[in-house]
């Protein structure tokens, strides 16, 4: 009874935690012959995650998205996968945060997390895909997820974090059609 009790509270809390992380009204269009993912990304850090930054250990998030086709019984057939990687860092001496995409390089400053983290939630025109690798007479599924990569911490980290529900951000899949 008691070791029910304690993995009923596990999943609790790790649903209360995945809930940070969401993606909201995801769509792709097609713009000359690349298709473009639009998205908007709603991303909250718990008070682990916000005290580890705030004392300079920086934090990547990772959108996956991929582009598939419906599988028959359980696997879907993956066309074409992407990982966008985005850092977060806290500088304490200009009190300012940083949000690179490792992807592309670019990188922009902000005075505050929620403004970086809203940056980082307004996915526009990002490339996945170019049409001449699609048939025609196909159904295509895309899917997207957020999520807080936990490998890349420093590794004194990566144990508590894994072992820790309030480390486990990620958003789940959203899908809908190409």
């Amino acid at each position: 009874m008691v070791v029910l009790l304690v993995f009923g509270s596990l999943a609790l809390e790790t649903k209360a935690a995945t809930s940070l992380f969401t993606v909201h009204d995801a769509k792709t269009e097609l713009v000359g012959d690349i298709y473009r993912l639009n998205a908007n990304l709603e991303l909250k850090l718990t008070p682990q995650a916000l005290t580890a930054l705030d004392n300079g250990v920086t934090l990547i998030i990772v959108l996956d998205i991929e582009v598939y086709t419906p599988g028959r019984y359980l696997w879907d057939n993956v066309l074409a996968s992407l990982e966008q990687r985005y850092e977060i860092q806290y500088h304490t001496l200009a009190d300012q945060y940083l949000l690179r995409n490792i992807n592309s390089g670019s990188q922009f400053v902000y005075s505050t997390l929620d403004a970086a983290l809203e940056a980082l939630g307004k996915i526009r025109q990002l490339p996945i895909l170019d049409a001449h690798l699609l048939r025609t007479e196909r159904h295509y599924k895309v899917r997207a997820r957020s999520r807080l990569d936990l490998s890349s911490l420093p590794v004194p980290m990566q144990l508590k974090a894994y072992i820790s529900s309030e480390w486990w951000l990620n958003s789940g899949w959203y899908s809908w059609d190409l």
